[in-house]
């Protein structure tokens, strides 16, 4: 998360330049000093509130004036409804349609968390586990009810490879019951890591720009990365929308 994502202080310490581009990930108490506690209003509480607040913006004060010639935040936000509601459609099928509320504003809350990250003096949510893991964990849970509520005992089909052959069926189960355990975790940890990474990378060349040999190399790369960035935000969020579609249709359809 990124307290001053674009941003970097080089001190000089012994002839040499020192900067921290994981302070930026440093949760901080919003209002004064001291502990973070499990109540305490943090850098993170704002910036999930302002998340909020833009998904809000968007999705209904953008669309309550509706019109046939759309207005930009209308436009956007039926572009949106439909880009995720046709990945429900199109990966789940018809029986996921009912799942759309659900999904959509997972959408909407990563893409608008990573994008106001990009934003000077920013704090990207999204960067840490505590955040991504809870969204992660969110999908695990919901699937796998809805997989037992809607199968019964048949959703344990979903680890037993019917189309192999019979002596590797026990050996593929294990793996599969393992590789489904382990879902969450990839889950968060690649939505995390890649903006967490690309926040540390761009707080790095804005170290360098700094000295004045490099600065000019420093600047483009900046631009590059922030470019990339953007391109990352968005792509993050339909890799873990469409991660937790297939999730979702293996609860409704589990046999291999």
């Amino acid at each position: 998360m990124a307290t001053e994502t674009h941003g970097a202080e080089p001190v000089a310490e012994s002839g040499g330049l020192v900067f921290h581009p994981m302070d930026q990930f440093i949760v901080k108490p919003l209002f004064g000093h001291g502990e973070v506690g499990m109540f305490t209003i943090t850098n993170v509480t704002l910036w999930l509130f302002l998340a909020i607040v833009a998904i809000v913006l968007l999705m209904v004060v953008g669309t309550s004036k509706r019109a046939i010639v759309p207005s930009r935040s209308q436009s956007i936000a039926e572009l949106a409804y439909g880009f995720v509601y046709k990945m429900v459609e199109d990966v789940t099928g018809k029986d996921g349609l009912k799942f759309f509320p659900y999904i959509m504003t997972l959408f909407l809350f990563i893409v608008s968390a990573n994008f106001l990250g990009l934003l000077p003096k920013s704090f990207t949510t999204t960067s840490h586990f505590a955040v991504t893991v809870v969204l992660a964990f969110a999908v695990f849970i919901t699937v796998t009810v809805l997989g037992f509520v809607k199968n019964g005992a048949g959703f344990l089909s979903l680890f037993w490879v019917s189309s192999a052959p019979l002596p590797l069926r026990p050996i593929l189960a294990v793996i599969e019951l393992i590789s489904y355990f382990v879902r969450p975790v990839s889950h968060s940890i690649r939505l995390a890591g890649n903006i967490m990474a690309g926040h540390a990378v761009i707080k790095v060349f804005a170290g360098f720009a700094a000295i004045a040999a490099i600065s000019p190399i420093s600047v483009l790369a900046i631009t590059a990365m922030y470019g990339l960035e953007i391109l990352v935000a968005f792509i993050q969020a339909y890799v873990f929308t469409i991660l937790t579609c297939v999730y979702l249709k293996d609860a409704l359809h589990p046999h291999h």
